[in-house]
């Protein structure tokens, strides 16, 4: 049995339309999923099916699409969270700043990475969460974090396809 708190605002996209979602998630993992409209999700899963629905329930409370949640089910995809707060501390302007700069213009900079690494990439709340592969996941999350720390986007951008090139070449 596993329990985790995501956001209430998150608590019907869990769910879904008529349940859908959360009938797909206990049938694709063979779990139990207890949900509150206050955003408490009980999982009753042995082994295995309850850490993986962990995982699924935890990236739909980040902000992902259920369907790229799923992903997970596949042992060769990994869920990373970063706190935006490690790199601003508590100071709110900075933090919005930081939280703009991941995102970039109308999505901009959030889709190259995307592109670039072939992860999903979600920014909900306090935190930049990434959906990838395992031989990726480590490289989109240090893009990630260089752009949160401050580095210029080309230089991130630039970092990001070098690294995939050298792993395309092994």
């Amino acid at each position: 049995m596993y329990e985790l708190k995501i956001p209430k605002a998150r608590v019907a996209v869990l769910i879904g339309k008529k349940g859908e979602t959360k009938r797909l998630i206990e049938r694709s993992v063979k779990c139990k999923l207890d949900i509150s409209k206050e955003g408490d999700v009980i999982i009753y899963g042995e082994g295995l099916e309850g850490y993986i629905s962990e995982k699924i329930v935890k990236a739909i409370g980040r902000g992902f699409n259920p369907l790229v949640a799923l992903n997970l089910i596949n042992e060769a995809y990994i869920l990373e969270v970063i706190d935006i707060r490690d790199f601003c501390g508590s100071n709110v302007k900075k933090f919005k700043r930081i939280k703009a700069r991941v995102i970039g213009s109308k999505g901009k900079a959030r889709k190259i990475i995307e592109r670039l690494t072939g992860c999903d990439f979600v920014i909900y709340g306090r935190t930049a969460s990434l959906i990838g592969k395992s031989d990726v996941i480590h490289i989109a999350r240090e893009g990630v974090e260089k752009l949160l720390a401050g580095s210029p986007h080309g230089n991130v951008y630039g970092f990001l396809e070098n690294e995939m090139k050298k792993l395309k070449e092994k």
